[in-house]
């Protein structure tokens, strides 16, 4: 029996393929046929998309998953640095212990850990500070006097940088070096203060109040100074004692030349003020402050061996020829009567007297290593009106 729809002609219609209910009946057979030829292909899909919406009607599922994340041993070689604290102990003292997806079986203890009063306090909190891997570590504060002992290449600024000081507080603790700086020598000793201030000895009549007042100070800083040592009730000082006056200032002394005033020589000679090198030999330390030892030097530092000749750099006369106490050893001094005057420093001989004329080019000593000296070598210094002046800048 045919499942298609059909439609009776009318008795009496001449034209049945051209009628109305012929059209309809053949676009009815053909939709038939497209709906059962896609009905098999999309039955599953259609079953699928069917329970989806009847659960989504029902509501979402109840599902509940459970997980824990791995737990690993806190590193025990620092305890110092903290630990963390729970009910099982993360170092497996307490039970399993998972690693790497492995469990682990450890002995339970009987009783429960007590913790310590360090411990106590880390339960506080899960997340404890990490130590810091670079520490800067502060100097401890010296609080004595010490000694040091000048090096080769030592110069009052390099010293007082390398113990924290100003270089005026070397030189006013020890003695007259602040007259005359230059001349430090390895091997002299000096004295170093803990902190910047000045060095004082006690003389009969002082009182805290003279001392303070003397250097520009305060009295409650002398007191407060631990190396001084002394009792903020009753303060006992006596004479000869040291002490040292936190930020004090030393007084200004100008320091007192004496120049030669002797009568000028009859059959002086005069300079020509053109110089000639007052000796030969290896130049090993400039005019200023690009010198070997990093310092300001005065004149030209000229090295040979002990005895070489010294000439007279120009002709003048002799107006100092002897020892000197300022560092230069044995030292001449010729004045060209011109506002020129030169030096010869650290001699082992001189061989003219104050008075005499020289001419230029004339022997007049021999080199040493007098005075602050470290080696054979004479220290050459030219000076224009008492300024010192560069050698080099005369010298041919």
């Amino acid at each position: 029996m045919s499942t298609s729809l059909r439609f009776r002609s009318r008795q009496g219609e001449k034209n049945v393929e051209s009628s109305s209910v012929q059209r309809l009946q053949s676009a009815l057979d053909i939709w038939a046929k497209s709906i059962s030829a896609l009905f098999p292909r999309y039955a599953v899909h259609l079953v699928v998309v069917t329970l989806a919406v009847l659960a989504f009607m029902a509501g979402p599922p109840d599902i509940d998953i459970q997980y824990q994340l791995l737990s690993f041993a806190t590193p025990t070689s620092a305890p110092s640095l903290g630990s963390r604290l729970s009910a099982q102990s993360p170092s497996g003292r307490g039970g399993e212990r998972e690693r790497g997806g492995a469990v682990l079986a450890v002995p339970a203890q009987t009783e429960p850990l007590q913790p310590t009063a360090t411990q106590g306090a880390l339960m506080t909190t899960s997340l404890l500070q990490a130590p810091v891997i670079h520490t800067t570590i502060p100097e401890r504060l010296r609080r004595e006097v010490i000694t040091y002992v000048v090096e080769p290449g030592d110069y009052v600024e390099k010293i007082a940088i390398r113990f924290g000081l100003e270089p005026e507080t070397v030189m006013w603790a020890n003695g007259n070096l602040a007259s005359n700086p230059d001349l430090l020598r390895p091997g002299q000793e000096l004295t170093i203060l803990p902190i910047d201030g000045v060095y004082h000895t006690v003389v009969s009549g002082d009182t805290l109040e003279k001392i303070a007042k003397k250097y520009e100070a305060n009295v409650e800083h002398i007191l407060a100074c631990p190396y001084n040592d002394l009792d903020p009730e009753a303060p006992q000082i006596v004479p000869g004692q040291k002490l040292i006056v936190p930020g004090g200032i030393k007084p200004y002394v100008a320091l007192q030349v004496t120049a030669y005033r002797g009568p000028i020589p009859k059959d002086a000679k005069k300079g020509t003020g053109v110089f000639v090198w007052p000796t030969s030999g290896r130049l090993t330390d400039r005019f200023g402050f690009a010198t070997l030892s990093g310092r300001w030097h005065g004149g030209l530092d000229i090295a040979a061996y002990t005895g070489a000749p010294i000439y007279a750099a120009d002709s003048g006369f002799v107006t100092y020829a002897g020892w000197s106490k300022s560092g230069y050893g044995n030292l001449i001094i010729i004045d060209h009567q011109n506002g020129f005057e030169t030096r010869y420093a650290h001699l082992s001989a001189y061989y003219v007297s104050v008075g005499q004329s020289v001419g230029k080019g004339a022997q007049i000593a021999a080199m040493g290593s007098t005075g602050n000296s470290t080696g054979a070598h004479l220290h050459f210094e030219i000076r224009y009106n008492g300024v010192r002046k560069n050698p080099q800048l005369y010298l041919p």
